[in-house]
């Protein structure tokens, strides 16, 4: 007798997705008890699994660094749907949400998806290798944007606070794009070699080859269900929110803290996903999807945010505090000393992770 195989329609990760967007559309606007707010912190989990598991089939297929590409922009544009819509439903009161959103999630790449990978990298080798080349070019980049748009607005005189003008805005998301498009054109075409794995040596790492790729119709299933899961997960993650928000005053932290949390749940995906071509060695691959991310939540988010200025009323709070920019200098300066040589230990991942926590630790008390 033969064994007969399950339907694909049939498997968790196809599942998980589905049973997600019931829930949020179940949820979305409503007051939760316990116990709801309990399981959707479940299916939040299960989405968030699934969502890293397309998102490898995908990366499988369309082989590197297009599969990091993918997930970044994906999370990064649904992330930049629910920061306009939050700000279109919450008036004056939400200016500073962009930029604690898009700090946030810059720092979580930069130093916590980053010095994670490094650290799981290092796991067992004792020294991990990867391109210097494409990973100084993409750090050199989000230094590049972050200044532009999250420090210059604290220091220009246009506007009172950290404030840009109208024109200062509207050059800071053209210039947003613009380096954001060279970085993407450089990452995929012209320099592609620069964002691939590489051995000890330096040499470039090809796709496994005992591991046979999907089917363009199973990747493009995959590509499918990565959004749908990606949806849920950000939509799901505002409907906890509230329970967030009341566990945040609980413990007396600041209201804006709970950005900070968010951002936490809907970067999961790219943190699990990044761990694992960690662990496969293709650090790589892990430094792609970390600074990838964060280009894309500035490069992505700024442009929007200057177009829906156009109708959102109240002020647009870019600027960072002094505190912030100082967690920021400090970042990039570590970053480029990690980067540089092409090569890290365990030592360079834990003060990522610690400078990760720093920035946690000052936003719950400042």
């Amino acid at each position: 007798m033969t064994s007969r195989k399950s339907s694909p329609w049939l498997r968790w990760t196809t599942l998980a997705p589905a049973i997600a967007v019931v829930a949020l559309l179940l949820t979305w606007g409503r007051t939760l008890g316990t116990l709801p707010v309990v399981v959707v912190a479940v299916v939040l989990a299960a989405a968030v699994l699934a969502a890293v598991h397309h998102a490898e089939v995908v990366a499988h297929r369309v082989g590197e660094p297009f599969g990091s590409l993918v997930l970044a922009v994906a999370v990064t544009v649904i992330e930049v749907a629910l920061i306009i819509t939050l700000m279109v439903s919450g008036g004056p009161k939400t200016g500073s949400l962009a930029r604690d959103t898009v700090f946030a999630a810059v720092m979580i790449t930069c130093n916590g998806i980053l010095g994670l990978s490094l650290l799981v990298g290092a796991w067992r080798n004792p020294v991990t290798v990867f391109n210097a080349e494409g990973s100084g070019s993409a750090l050199g980049t989000v230094a590049a944007l972050a200044t532009l748009c999250l420090v210059l607005p604290s220091f220009t005189a246009a506007r009172p606070g950290p404030e840009f003008s109208p024109t200062q805005l509207g050059f800071a998301a053209i210039a947003s794009l613009i380096l954001y498009g060279m970085f993407v054109l450089t990452q995929t075409v012209r320099h592609r070699d620069f964002f691939l794995p590489v051995d000890a040596e330096g040499a470039v790492l090809e796709e496994d080859e005992h591991v046979a790729p999907p089917t363009t119709k199973a990747a493009l299933t995959s590509l499918g269900l990565l959004l749908v899961a990606l949806v849920a997960v950000v939509g799901l993650a505002k409907v906890e929110s509230p329970a967030i928000e009341s566990g945040v005053a609980a413990l007396g932290f600041p209201q804006s803290f709970v950005g900070v949390v968010i951002a936490l749940l809907v970067l999961l995906p790219e943190t699990i996903a990044a761990a694992n071509a960690a662990r496969r060695g293709r650090v790589q691959v892990s430094l792609n999807l970390a600074l990838g991310s964060a280009m894309a939540s500035i490069g992505l988010t700024i442009p929007a945010i200057a177009m829906a200025s156009i109708w959102l009323s109240g002020p647009l709070q870019l600027g960072l505090d002094p505190t912030q920019i100082v967690l920021l200098v400090i970042t990039v300066v570590v970053g480029v000393l990690t980067v540089v040589p092409g090569r890290a230990t365990r030592l360079q991942g834990g003060v990522h992770l610690v400078l990760l926590a720093a920035f946690v630790f000052l936003a719950a008390l400042p």
